[in-house]
């Protein structure tokens, strides 16, 4: 997942909003949004190259315990550790288990070494919480509002006043900046329009040369995963998905799928009730 949008409180009718890009390699095995049979209650996408006998995920939603995760990579191409555990993995151990949010990542901070580079969402629906395992910083709840993360070591907060904040003096990707504002645009004009949310995903701009981060992976690839909706014949956005939960507990999650050069493959989307805390 290479970029996710979130909206916590940021609206008086919803407690969540998500809007997220998975960018992965096209050959990468992978099933689409649906229910787990084996996990009853898990809705997610799966996973099928992780390594090691969990199969893992990139977003996920567990209806019986109303629990949210994403996880992205941090950009790292020199430091990635073939025995490292799978990421995903790490999303299935907060969505099944019984930790809050803020104790989760507290313990997965502790353990910083066991994974290749991570941002993490974590929420149990009373509260959203960062964690990166590259960054300085260490786990932070995330207030009522907007936040981004994408492959940098760090989580992007977009205060009411429209300054962003993350804590570093680390510059903000371009991605995140101009996702963040989207995101607040289409809550302001309708929370409920799901197609507001895959618009402000599909978005194709590359940034300028002069704003690109140096991750060490070449300028051409930075120029190439700088846009939000990321089109390249072998390493594009596979899937968008955005996930609403109303105050009420109703919850709606989509997710649009695709191919190489852009091209959609379906949309599927799934609806229910959580049982929120207050």
């Amino acid at each position: 997942m290479c970029l996710v949008l979130l909206g916590w409180r940021a609206h008086p009718e919803y407690r969540l909003i998500v809007a997220a890009n998975r960018d992965e390699f096209f050959t990468r095995p992978t099933e689409s949004l649906r229910w787990w049979e084996e996990m009853p209650g898990l809705l997610a996408g799966r996973d099928m190259g992780a390594a090691g006998p969990v199969p893992g995920t990139w977003l996920g939603l567990d209806r019986d315990a109303h629990r949210f995760a994403a996880v992205t990579n941090v950009r790292g191409p020199n430091e990635k550790r073939a025995d490292a555990r799978s990421r995903g993995a790490l999303l299935l151990d907060f969505l099944r288990g019984e930790q809050d949010s803020e104790k989760f990542v507290r313990s997965v901070a502790a353990a910083a070494d066991d994974y290749n580079g991570f941002n993490l969402a974590v929420s149990d629906l009373e509260s959203l919480w960062w964690h990166g395992n590259r960054g300085e910083q260490g786990p932070r709840e995330l207030s009522a509002g907007f936040h981004g993360l994408s492959n940098g070591a760090l989580a992007t907060s977009l205060w009411p006043d429209g300054e962003l904040y993350t804590g570093t003096d680390t510059p903000v990707w371009p991605k995140v900046r101009e996702g963040l504002l989207g995101l607040h645009r289409a809550v302001q004009s309708n929370p409920a329009d799901v197609s507001g949310y895959l618009a402000v995903l599909a978005d194709r701009q590359r940034a300028a040369d002069a704003e690109l981060p140096d991750t060490g992976v070449g300028r051409f690839h930075e120029r190439t995963a700088s846009s939000r909706f990321v089109n390249h014949p072998l390493h594009g956005t596979r899937c968008s998905t955005v996930l609403l939960v109303r105050e009420d507990g109703r919850f709606e999650m989509t997710e649009r799928t695709f191919g190489r050069f852009a091209r959609r493959k379906g949309t599927v989307s799934f609806h229910g009730r959580l049982d929120l805390p207050a």
